[in-house]
């Protein structure tokens, strides 16, 4: 199914210096089939449900630390989730446990930091962030795992 993410701005990278307005991004599984802004993706893929988010839709982010405590793996990983956050850097996800849950979670364990990026025909990791930088929902590989009530 086709899912459109839209929001009154969207940034294919944080730092991105010209921030596409009502932007939106197409996910087709669990990848980017498209990034434009809401009244181009609509018109290319009618009938795609859309979720419109307030605040800044963007990538999703590395988290680049220990996991968050919690009384299990899972939910070690499910914190990181809620941050916006669908990579975690290998160091900091060391155990069996953790990688197992990271891996069933869809979660990217990664060997090093890398820049975050939302790019077509990548994989669909996104975050919605509020003014002040909290995040409002996470998007892990074209699936919502997370959203802030």
């Amino acid at each position: 199914m086709l899912t459109i993410h839209a929001a009154g701005e969207l940034r294919r990278t944080w730092d991105d210096a010209d921030p596409l307005k009502e932007g939106a991004v197409v996910v087709e599984g669990a990848r980017v089939a498209a990034v434009g802004t809401l009244a181009e993706v609509e018109e290319r893929f009618p009938g795609a449900r859309v979720r419109r988010w307030p605040g800044v839709l963007g990538p999703a982010r590395v988290h680049e630390g220990p996991l968050p405590d919690a009384p299990s793996p899972r939910e070690r990983v499910h914190a990181v989730l809620k941050l916006g956050a669908t990579a975690v850097l290998a160091e900091h996800a060391a155990t069996p446990e953790l990688r197992h849950a990271a891996e069933r979670n869809d979660v990217a364990v990664l060997p090093g930091a890398r820049p975050a990026a939302v790019v077509e025909g990548g994989r669909a990791d996104l975050a919605v962030l509020d003014a002040s930088g909290a995040c409002l929902a996470t998007v892990c590989a074209g699936r919502l795992v997370h959203r802030r009530r």
